[in-house]
């Protein structure tokens, strides 16, 4: 039954206990190949990483923390080579097929997980965000997704790509569901939002848009306005945006080369050219370019968290709908040059993001997200069903 999408690794089912009730009692789910799940492999993408794995005894926390909350498990899905990518592509696997948009690419690395559902092959999937890898995939494919706070949802038994960048996240296609998976992953906020959060936005991050590509978001914009009122313009300038960016590439290639270098080289791995070129980047990177992007993400942190407070910034989460499946190589890594730029804010900040699938361009899907103060995630969650349950009460 997994096989019509290519979302799932084709695995021999296993049979995992879950609990009989529970709050999502009845609904299934699916787990990136990062994850580790006793009777399963893990993968992480690549043949001979799958190879290695051996039969897994031991079942990722955040898995089970969903499996006992009554969820089914059935299956493992498609992840980019070792989550170094966001086009959903794989050279050994192919390409998870979007759910919202056939002709277009999925996103990536968490490709499997958006594809299973946004075809309906299961009600939510986990999926893991260093540099996109939730909100990418969620905003191509037409999807509710979160980017938790760094360190809000346990990673432990979960294949590492950049331990201080690295979260875990998910997908669900109905807003109501968004929100009880949330309450479920999540537990109180340590920085709790106000009952009605002030919103902000800044007019320099959707000038990285195009006309077209502002001009779909409007109507995103407006629900939000009309739920939970009219963005603010964010007082200041912003950070320096094309070196927030270079800190984010050399602290993810030092941090993915000590992860998964030794591995590459040692096995000689065969990794897609994309992955390939990105890990023999990685391994260019010294200690001291990373040593001054650390100091130069504590800056960025710093400077948006004054800008920021305890508001929520309203954002396009990546600047257009999906590439297409036939676009040019070179063509989707600029798309992944400039989606950085917006992407990268939250992954440097730390902080939780969602993305709300309320935008629409040339009959694909196109995100707008929310953006929280570090520790916000639940009350961001629960905003963010607020606002797609009024706009489609509004319709």
């Amino acid at each position: 039954m997994h096989d019509d999408a290519f979302a799932f690794m084709p695995y021999p089912p296993v049979a995992l206990p879950h609990a009989p009730t529970g709050p999502l009692a009845g609904l299934t789910f699916a787990a990136k190949d990062l994850f580790n799940v006793a009777g399963y492999p893990t993968g992480g993408g690549n043949p001979h990483v799958l190879a290695m794995s051996g039969i897994k005894t031991r079942t990722a926390p955040t898995v089970q923390r969903l499996l006992d909350a009554g969820a089914a498990l059935i299956g493992k899905t498609h992840t980019n080579e070792l989550a170094f990518s966001m086009t959903g592509k794989n050279i050994h696997y192919g390409t998870p097929r979007n759910g919202a948009a056939p002709d277009r690419i999925p996103g990536g690395s968490s490709s499997g997980s958006a594809s299973a559902v946004s075809n309906g092959l299961c009600d939510f999937a986990l999926g893991t965000d260093t540099g996109g890898s939730v909100r990418t995939p969620a905003s191509y494919c037409g999807l509710f997704g979160l980017r938790p706070t760094h360190g809000r949802i346990s990673l432990e038994e979960c294949q590492a790509l950049s331990h201080s960048m690295d979260t875990a996240g998910y997908f669900t296609r109905d807003a109501q569901l968004f929100g009880r998976v949330g309450e479920c992953l999540l537990d109180a906020d340590p920085a709790p939002l106000p009952e009605r959060p002030q919103l902000v936005a800044s007019e320099a991050l959707f000038a990285m848009l195009s006309a077209a590509a502002r001009d779909a978001l409007a109507p995103a914009l407006a629900a939000i306005s009309a739920c939970a009122g009219t963005p603010e313009a964010l007082p200041g300038a912003l950070p320096d945006m094309a070196e927030a960016y270079w800190a984010f590439r050399y602290i993810q290639g030092w941090e993915a080369w000590q992860a998964q270098g030794e591995t590459i080289t040692r096995h000689g791995l065969v990794l897609g050219p994309d992955v390939a070129e990105r890990f023999a980047w990685a391994a260019t990177v010294t200690e001291e370019q990373y040593a001054q992007s650390c100091a130069l993400r504590a800056a960025f942190r710093d400077a948006w968290r004054r800008l920021l407070g305890n508001r929520v910034l309203v954002l396009p989460t990546v600047p257009d709908i999906a590439p297409r499946l036939d676009a040019d190589d070179s063509a989707i890594e600029e798309t992944r040059r400039v989606s950085h730029h917006l992407l990268a804010i939250a992954v440097l900040c730390g902080t939780p993001q969602v993305n709300l699938p309320l935008g629409q361009k040339q009959g694909a899907p196109l995100g707008i997200s929310l953006m929280g103060p570090r520790g916000s995630d639940l009350g961001l969650v629960r905003l963010a069903v607020r606002v797609a349950e009024a706009g489609r009460a509004d319709r």
